[in-house]
Order: structure tokens, then C-alpha cells, then sequence
């Protein structure tokens, strides 16, 4: 029986979703505080977390940041309001598999979870398949790439540089679908029956970096109870993903550009080299120059990734995709909850293209799931829209008197304005809080605030 911990200081909630888990035959357990429930993972191993964001003693990032240390295979689900969606989003970047909104509908908590579950089985299973037979053929996988200008530029830049060896950079905010560009680069390389093997530099403990990427002799530090083979060894004739690369340490860094140097790896606690054939992309939503120039990545390894780079567009940038992901998104759902929802009204598709989507594909996909799930026609209608979709506020607030709506960049000039405004005020001002939350760095937030006339 798989064990779940439900980690959230409202008792009532803790003891409703114990008892719906619990007919669902979940073992489970329930904290709520930060401190209690990682005392709990330190005794107990669970299968999965499902945690608050907003606890008494911490936040659900600072939680899940130190799960994944003490209990790197525990999947962790993040329970927020749709008012913190752009700070979920954030959680997903650092490892949670998903985040859930408020209000909890269980049809929607139970599917997630049993996702998050399989997804976990199935790492458990590709890596096990991956060390045992290394020549099995990859499963064909239906890529969409969109209709808009942008997207017609990136698939041209995957056929160019997929059958080539050349390691790739990919830019991109949060849930752009930087690792769905990666694995398309490698399905359509020769490398496509090989393995595909995906990084979360930014999920990874910087105590177990290493060994995740690199691998362990049994003994060369404590916990290390076995040996252990490590991404690169496991990728071994296919592609290696690093996402958010910006997050390995200096000293990763300079084992990563030892690898693509010599193409051979050390193990953790080993003396013998080992010869490794693996492609490697990267991502990031950083600017990584920006990175360069304040000393925190190496500019060699830099250089060494970044023989070509792809440039993903965020979703507010290509409305005439968002209907077409909406749509295929609306089939996966209505797989994954068995309904048979057949599209949207017209108001619903204009609030939709409308949106800002911070959190661009992922908040897009999150949004029309939980919309099906609640979808009782066979039309999504205004009704199961979150509020936020419906009556958006970032053009309603410090508009300029002289904003022109019919005019692209005035739009979202605006809306990156009254974006930055309502994050500032929901961090009480603090620059370095705020940059974080909105995915930039202090001095692109600085530059913005220089150009936008925001004056604190």
C-alpha cells in the first residue's frame, strides 16, 4: 500500500483528504507544521508528500527543497491558491510534480496523485530498462509545436540542429515546454533509440549533484550503502537533459566541463576513468551571461554548451497557439478524468487567448484540466474558469491614461508593468524576493523598473 503524507495546519482539510485517501487505499499520515512533517519523512518513508504551500513555520519551497534532500525519490504535490499560481509554478522548477488549487475538488486530488505516482514508477522503470537494455527503441511521441511564427521557427531549428552531435542551450521561461523541445531534439536524432535521460539541476540537493550526474562507489560517503550508477553512465549513446543548468555549483560545473572536454567520467569515491557517448542540452530561464559576469557560471562551460541556442517564446507572445494547445490539452484531460468534454464556448476561448499565462503551457494545462474536471456539458463554460481568467486585474490597475489597446507592444508593455507592480506589493517591496518571483534577476528587475518609471 503506498503511503502518502498530508502536510497542511488547517485540521479540517488534513482530516477530509486523510479519510478520502484512506477509502482509496493510500496508507496515510498527516502533519501540520513544516517541522513536524519533516521529522516524519526523517522516520518513515513515504511514496508522496501533499503539502500546503502556506504553513506556520515555513513555505511549500522550502519544504519540498528540503524533502528532496532527506527523500529524493518522494513525489511532492503542492496545494496553493489560485492567487499563488506564478509561486506554484515555481515549486513545480524545484522538483514538485504538481501543484493542485483551492478549492480541493477530490476527482482532481486523486487523479493527480495516482499521475504523480505513476510518473514515479515509470523513472523507477525506464531507468531500471535503460541499464538493463540499452538498444530497446524509444516510444514514438506525438509532438505539437503550434501554428504561430514563432513556433514555425522553432520546429525549423529542431530539424536543423537534430541529427547533428552539437550540444544546445534552450531559453525559455517556466513551463515553456523546454524539455519537450530537448526530447524532441533527440527523437529526431540518430541518437532517438537510445536514452533520454532529464535533469532537474534546480530539484538537485547540492549534496547529491554529483552523484546523481557522475555516480558513487559503495562507501565513498555516508548513505552511499551501494554503488551507484550515475546520469551520464545511464544516458550512455543517447541525450542527456540538464535543465535548469544555472543551479549546479561551481565545483559540478567543472566536472561537467571536464566530461564534455574528455568525454569520460569519474565516479564519486572512484579512481578509473570511464568513456561515456552523450549528447548534452541545457536549459535554463536565467541569463546565463548575466550568470557569467557575476562570477556564479563558468564561462568556459558556457561557451562548451552553447553551440547553438533555442529561444522558446513564452505562451502571451503566440496567441495563435493558445487554442491549439488548449485543445490538445482538453484530449489528455479527458483521458486521464474518463470524460468526454468536446471543446470550449466562444467567451471561453477569448478569456483564454486573453490571459496573461504566467506560467505559460503548464499553467495553461493545469487550467483546462481542472476546467474539464468540472465541466458538466460538453462545452467548458465561463462556470469552470478560475476567477482569475474570468476578471483578470493586471489591466484594471495603474493604467496608463494613454494606453492604446489596439496596439501590441503597449499591451504588453502594460501588462509586464502591472505585473511587476503587483508582485512587488504582494512581497512587501523586497527587490530580491520579487525578482526571484517573477523567474529574472536583480538587475533585469532593476533595468524594468528604470524603463517602466516605477518608483519605490
Amino acid at each position: 500500500m503506498e503511503k502518502i503524507l498530508i502536510v497542511d495546519d488547517d485540521k479540517d482539510i488534513c482530516m477530509l483528504l486523510d479519510r478520502f485517501l484512506t477509502k482509496n487505499n493510500f496508507s496515510t499520515s498527516t502533519a501540520h507544521r513544516a517541522s513536524e512533517a519533516l521529522q516524519t519523512v526523517r522516520e518513515t518513508k513515504y511514496d508522496l508528500v501533499l503539502c500546503d504551500f502556506k504553513l506556520p513555520d515555513a513555505n511549500g519551497l522550502e519544504v519540498l527543497q528540503k524533502i528532496k534532500i532527506l527523500s529524493p525519490e518522494t513525489a511532492v504535490i503542492i496545494i496553493t491558491g489560485y492567487s499563488d499560481v506564478k509561486t506554484a509554478v515555481l515549486t513545480v522548477k524545484h522538483g514538485a510534480y504538481d501543484y493542485v488549487t483551492k478549492p480541493l475538488y477530490p476527482d482532481e486530488i486523486l487523479h493527480t496523485i495516482k499521475n504523480a505516482l505513476a510518473k514515479k514508477a515509470e523513472k523507477a522503470s525506464v531507468v531500471s530498462s535503460k541499464e538493463d537494455d540499452r538498444g530497446k527503441t524509444a516510444k514514438s511521441k506525438k509532438y505539437l509545436f503550434g501554428k504561430s511564427r514563432a513556433a514555425e521557427v522553432l520546429q525549423k531549428h529542431i530539424n536543423l540542429i537534430a541529427p547533428t552531435n552539437m550540444s544546445v542551450i534552450i531559453i525559455g521561461e517556466t513551463g515553456t515546454g523546454k524539455e519537450f523541445v530537448a526530447n524532441a531534439i533527440h527523437q529526431n536524432s540518430p541518437r532517438g533509440s537510445k536514452p533520454f535521460v532529464a535533469i532537474d539541476c534546480g530539484a538537485l540537493p547540492k549534496e547529491l549533484a554529483g552523484s546523481e550526474l557522475f555516480g558513487h562507489l559503495k562507501g565513498s560517503f555516508t548513505g552511499a550503502i551501494a554503488d551507484k550508477k550515475g546520469s551520464f553512465e545511464i544516458a550512455d549513446g543517447g541525450t542527456l537533459f540538464l535543465d535548469e543548468i544555472g543551479n549546479l555549483s561551481y565545483e559540478n560545473q567543472m566536472r561537467l566541463l571536464r566530461v564534455l572536454q574528455e568525454r569520460k567520467i569519474k565516479k564519486i569515491g572512484g579512481v578509473t576513468d570511464i568513456s561515456i557517448d552523450v549528447r548534452i542540452i541545457a536549459a535554463t530561464n536565467e541569463d546565463l551571461k548575466e550568470s557569467v559576469r557575476e562570477g556564479k557560471f563558468r564561462e568556459d562551460l558556457y561557451h562548451r554548451l552553447n553551440e547553438f541556442k533555442i529561444e522558446l517564446s513564452p505562451l502571451r507572445e503566440r496567441k495563435a497557439d493558445i487554442l491549439l494547445f488548449a485543445d490538445h490539452f482538453l484530449e489528455l484531460a479527458n483521458d486521464q478524468l474518463g470524460k468526454s468534454v468536446e471543446g470550449f464556448d466562444e467567451e471561453v476561448k477569448e478569456k483564454l487567448k486573453d490571459h496573461y499565462w504566467h506560467g505559460n503551457l503548464r499553467e495553461l494545462q493545469n487550467v483546462v484540466k481542472r476546467s474539464v474536471l468540472l465541466t458538466l456539458g460538453n462545452l467548458v463554460t465561463l462556470e469552470s474558469l478560475p476567477q482569475e481568467i474570468i476578471s483578470p486585474t493586471f489591466f484594471d490597475n495603474n493604467m496608463d491614461d494613454e494606453f492604446d489597446p489596439t496596439n501590441l507592444k503597449s499591451v504588453s508593455e502594460n501588462a509586464e508593468r502591472n505585473a511587476i507592480i503587483s508582485v512587488l506589493e504582494k512581497t512587501g517591496y523586497n527587490k530580491t524576493r520579487a525578482a526571484e518571483v517573477l523567474n529574472i534577476d536583480r538587475k533585469t528587475l532593476y533595468n524594468k523598473l528604470k524603463a517602466y518609471d516605477i518608483n519605490l
